[in-house]
C-alpha cells in the first residue's frame, strides 16, 4: 500500500472538517459527507469530493474516518454505507463514542470484514486545523501501517493503547482525559463566575497564581474567551461537551466509580445548553451560573475584563 490513500471522511462538523483539509493537503483523495451537507460543502474548495450519500462516499475508501457525534450516529452512518464498503478496508472511529457504543461499532466492523481501530483524538479546533491532534488508537499490529499516513496527516502524536480495538481502551483514555479537560473548564467558569459576584477583579485572580503549580496555560485560555466574549466559533461546542460529560459519567457508573464532579459538570453544562448556548464554546458552561433561564444579552454577564480598554488591544 503507497501513503497515498482514498480516505472517506463522514461527519465534517469542528473536528472532521479540519481533519479533511488536512488529508487533502497531504495529497490523499478525500471523499466526505455530512448529514447537512452545507458543512461539507466547503471542503470542495480543499479538492474533497462532497459525496450525497455514506455509500458513495465511501465506495472503494482505504480508509473510513467517522467523527460524527456520537456512537449511535456512528453506527447508523456506517449502515447506510454499509453497501459501499469494501471489505478489508481499515475504518478510523474517531467519534467519542463511550465504551459500551465501541463494543457495537467493532461487531458492526467484523461483520463487514472492515479492519477496525478505536481512533478518538484529543484536541480542539486549532490543533486540528493545524493537524497537531493527539491520536489515541488501538488496533491490530498487523494493519497499522493503513492507517498510520491517515493519523500522521491529522495529528502531531499516535499514542497506541492496545491491539484490540473492540476493547476500547483509546477511548477508555480519551474519557479519563476528557474528564479533566471538563473539570478544568468547568472550574474556570465557576472561578470567573464568583468573582463577578465577589466583586473580586479577575486579574488579581491571575496575579496570585500567576508561576505557582496552580496557574495553568488552559485556564488562562478559557477565561480569555469567556472574558473576550470570543466563544464562536467554538473550539469544542457546549452541546457536545455535554455529551461527553454524559458519557464519562455513565463509565464511572458502570465501573462502580462515583464521579461526583463529573455528574455536576455535566448538569452544568446541560443547563447552559437550554439557556441557548449549546453551539458555543464550552467555557460557555461559565453562564450556567447565573440563572436558568435563556440569557438574552450574554455579555450582561461577562466579568469585566479591564484588558479590553488597553489601546494595544483594540482592533484596528
Amino acid at each position: 500500500m503507497t501513503d497515498q490513500l482514498t480516505v472517506s471522511v463522514l461527519g465534517t462538523g469542528i473536528m472532521g472538517a479540519a481533519m479533511a483539509r488536512n488529508l487533502a493537503r497531504a495529497s490523499h483523495t478525500v471523499r466526505v459527507w455530512n448529514r447537512s451537507r452545507d458543512k461539507a460543502e466547503p471542503l470542495a474548495a480543499d479538492g474533497a469530493h462532497v459525496a450525497d450519500t455514506p455509500e458513495e462516499a465511501v465506495r472503494d475508501a482505504d480508509v473510513v474516518l467517522t467523527m460524527l457525534y456520537d456512537g449511535p450516529a456512528a453506527l447508523d452512518v456506517m449502515r447506510r454505507a454499509a453497501p459501499g464498503l469494501r471489505p478489508g478496508a481499515a475504518w478510523a472511529q474517531s467519534t467519542t463514542a463511550g465504551v459500551d457504543a465501541v463494543a457495537d461499532l467493532a461487531a458492526f466492523a467484523h461483520d463487514h470484514d472492515l479492519v477496525f481501530f478505536d481512533a478518538p483524538v484529543l484536541g480542539t479546533r486549532q490543533p486540528a486545523e493545524a493537524g497537531r491532534l493527539l491520536v489515541l488508537a488501538a488496533g491490530p499490529a498487523r494493519a497499522r501501517h493503513a492507517v498510520t499516513p491517515v493519523f500522521d496527516a491529522v495529528g502531531s502524536r499516535t499514542v497506541w493503547t492496545g491491539e484490540d480495538g473492540a476493547a476500547g481502551s483509546a477511548t477508555r483514555l480519551k474519557l479519563v482525559a476528557n474528564s479533566w479537560v471538563l473539570a478544568a473548564t468547568n472550574a474556570a467558569g465557576e472561578a470567573l463566575a464568583l468573582a463577578k459576584a465577589l466583586g473580586v477583579d479577575p486579574d488579581g485572580f491571575f496575579d496570585a497564581i500567576a508561576g505557582g503549580p496552580l496557574d495553568m496555560g488552559y485556564l488562562r485560555a478559557k477565561s480569555a474567551l469567556i472574558r473576550d466574549g470570543a466563544l464562536t466559533p467554538a473550539q469544542f461546542a457546549v452541546a457536545t461537551a455535554a455529551k461527553d460529560a454524559r458519557l464519562i459519567v455513565e463509565a464511572g457508573e458502570a465501573n462502580g466509580v462515583r464521579l461526583d464532579v463529573a455528574a455536576a459538570g455535566a448538569e452544568r453544562l446541560a443547563r447552559a445548553a437550554a439557556q441557548g448556548h449549546g453551539e458555543e464554546d464550552m467555557a460557555a458552561a461559565y453562564f450556567a451560573s447565573f440563572d436558568e433561564h435563556p440569557v438574552e444579552n450574554p455579555s450582561e454577564n461577562r466579568p469585566e475584563n479591564p484588558s479590553e480598554n488597553r489601546p494595544e488591544n483594540r482592533s484596528e
